[in-house]
């Protein structure tokens, strides 16, 4: 909901396969960043980041990834 506020479009993978098989997935469909959000995340507020032909990126606070992805939209939207 946070991400969508800032109109971020957002695709949850719900389905009931390993985190590797989800990953794979997502590259194959071309999806440029990757949120992988497990318990360790949800109780820290925090998400894993993996970009598309950079792998993972690490963790960070949830609040200074929205930033991020907004500035990128932002500076995308004026190309």
């Amino acid at each position: 909901n946070k991400l969508k506020i800032h109109e971020v479009r957002v695709y949850i993978d719900k389905r009931d396969e390993k985190i590797g098989a989800k990953i794979r997935d997502a590259e194959l469909k071309k999806i440029p960043i990757m949120l992988i959000v497990g318990e360790k995340e949800k109780d820290n507020n925090s998400v894993s980041i993996r970009r598309r032909h950079e792998g993972d990126l690490g963790k960070m606070q949830l609040v200074k990834m929205i930033d991020l992805i907004s500035d990128e939209i932002k500076l995308r939207r004026r190309k």
